[in-house]
């Protein structure tokens, strides 16, 4: 080096992240958390949600900051402007779509896994030991054999879609991995129930299929797909030269929480040698009820099947999980060794399979231990009465529904959702409007869906804090804000 040449500054210990002052952090620290659980503990004093004021929402299109700020002064800004509009789903008076309420034991294991900062996609550590655990006990609750393998995910959309590669390698072998879908990759057909949750068709589009390979079929009276329009279709489709290689089953359909005849599809897929994937977002958990399980009779036989502990099973978000049978199938659609992910039988590199051999991500938090943290603080017996007493919520608003001449049921409860409207002329308007009422009132937050044409009032009972009290305060805002938007409406009026 010549002396003209510019020595290194000095690389001082300040330029650090950690604090300078660890007990002023802790002091805030314990501030944060304590109103964490003041804010869980006192929920129903809150609205369910709030609209966003637009001076709030011009907060959050500032530039970048390129200078530090205080950590009681960040805290502040998110009690003042984040905490208060958020999405809702803590407070028992959130019936509007499939969210699980959390638990403060889920939370806490969050702020832990945190701190760890561990990544799962692989090496050799406890936190995937964790992760592991968890897949044999959700194999054990599904009733699936030794030697499944399974990963969690970010939810049951991601989850479908890598179950819909998994059945694609299985059809196409490993080659598909290199050379794609074209050739007879082109002739692959799926099948789903016109119920089915649209991330079944989006699975199709992005594992390269397109929607048009799979084929949605009617359903029955009870929203169960149609086993034999099903049959029917796969021998039409293979007589003009396709290839069906997918059934998804539905465990709980998104608008009225339908399962599907899992053992008529089972059967039918063990006929056609079809791989058999179960959609059971919220459904699936509900093995853990004895009084639910023997509506889920045939799950046990899946291939594949795809759940979210963060609805039913109530763990913070975001926590899906995808299951499959076969643990063989499962790495060969994923597996995909690297010079820089060199396995050893010894050191931080040993414990292969990694999680990263089983999904796409190779950076993968650790939403195992939430689920852990909730699995053991709660039991599965306690949690599977939990999911039994929702469904005992949606028969109680049913019959409250079905009592009262304004309102109209517009399918049975099955499980735990509750669809229904306020008579009015016009009244796929009328019941719109009477949603947005009451989500901007803050008294509950219900959603829409479309049953036959008619737009309906959807309740989803799924937060383990909702209560009676709360459904009667859902009908008394529905009878309430229905009067106000079609004062002339008369009951028995259709």
């Amino acid at each position: 080096m010549t002396s003209s040449s510019k020595q290194p500054s000095a690389i001082g210990s300040s330029e650090t992240l950690d604090p300078q002052n660890w007990d002023e952090l802790r002091a805030q620290a314990h501030r944060m958390l304590d109103d964490m659980i003041d804010a869980t503990a006192n929920i129903r004093q809150q609205p369910v949600w709030r609209p966003i004021p637009d001076e709030v929402r011009a907060r959050f299109r500032a530039e970048i900051p390129r200078e530090g700020s205080e950590l009681g002064e960040i805290y502040r800004e998110y009690s003042n402007f984040i905490a208060p509009y958020t999405t809702g789903n803590v407070h028992p008076g959130f019936m509007g779509w499939v969210h699980g309420g959390g638990n403060v034991v889920g939370a806490l294991a969050e702020m832990l896994a945190a701190g760890l900062n561990a990544n799962l996609g692989g090496r050799d550590h406890v936190p995937i030991e964790v992760e592991r655990q968890i897949t044999e006990w959700t194999r054990t609750m599904l009733g699936f054999p030794p030697g499944a393998s399974g990963v969690f995910v970010t939810g049951t959309s991601m989850a479908n879609l890598m179950a819909v590669w998994v059945a694609r390698t299985a059809a196409l072998g490993r080659d598909a991995r290199q050379y794609g879908v074209s050739g007879e990759g082109a002739l692959l057909t799926a099948y789903t129930s016109k119920a089915a949750h649209g991330c079944i068709s989006k699975a199709m589009d992005l594992a390269g299929f397109g929607t048009d390979a799979l084929r949605s079929m009617p359903v029955d009276r009870s929203h169960r797909v149609d086993v034999e329009a099903m049959r029917a279709q796969i021998k039409r489709d293979r007589e003009i030269g396709l290839r069906p290689f997918l059934v998804v089953g539905s465990a709980g359909t998104v608008d009225v929480g339908a399962i599907d005849d899992l053992e008529g599809l089972s059967a039918l897929c063990r006929e056609e040698q079809l791989w058999f994937h179960v959609d059971g977002a919220y459904g699936a958990l509900g093995m853990l009820s004895p009084a639910i399980a023997p509506y889920l009779a045939g799950l046990e036989t899946a291939d594949s099947v795809a759940l979210d502990f963060h609805k039913w099973g109530q763990v913070p978000y975001d926590a899906g999980f995808l299951l499959v049978r076969d643990s063989e199938r499962h790495l060969d659609a994923f597996a995909a060794p690297a010079v820089y992910l060199r396995r050893e039988t010894r050191g931080l590199a040993a414990g292969s399979p990694w999680p990263c051999d089983l999904g796409p991500d190779l950076s993968r938090g650790f939403r195992a231990l939430k689920t852990w943290f909730t699995l053991k603080a709660f039991g599965t017996d306690k949690l599977g009465a939990m999911i039994e007493r929702t469904c005992r919520l949606a028969r109680y608003l049913e019959a409250k529904v079905s009592a009262e001449p304004q309102l109209e049921l517009l399918a049975p409860a099955q499980l735990n959702i509750v669809c229904f409207r306020y008579r009015a002329d016009d009244a796929n308007r009328v019941n719109s409007e009477i949603v947005a009422d009451i989500q901007e009132s803050g008294i509950a937050a219900p959603s829409t869906t479309t049953l036959d044409g008619k737009l309906a009032i959807r309740a989803a009972i799924v937060n383990h804090r909702t209560d009676v009290g709360d459904l009667d305060v859902l009908v008394a805002a529905v009878l309430e804000f229905g009067t106000r938007r079609s004062p002339g409406a008369s009951a028995g009026r259709s």
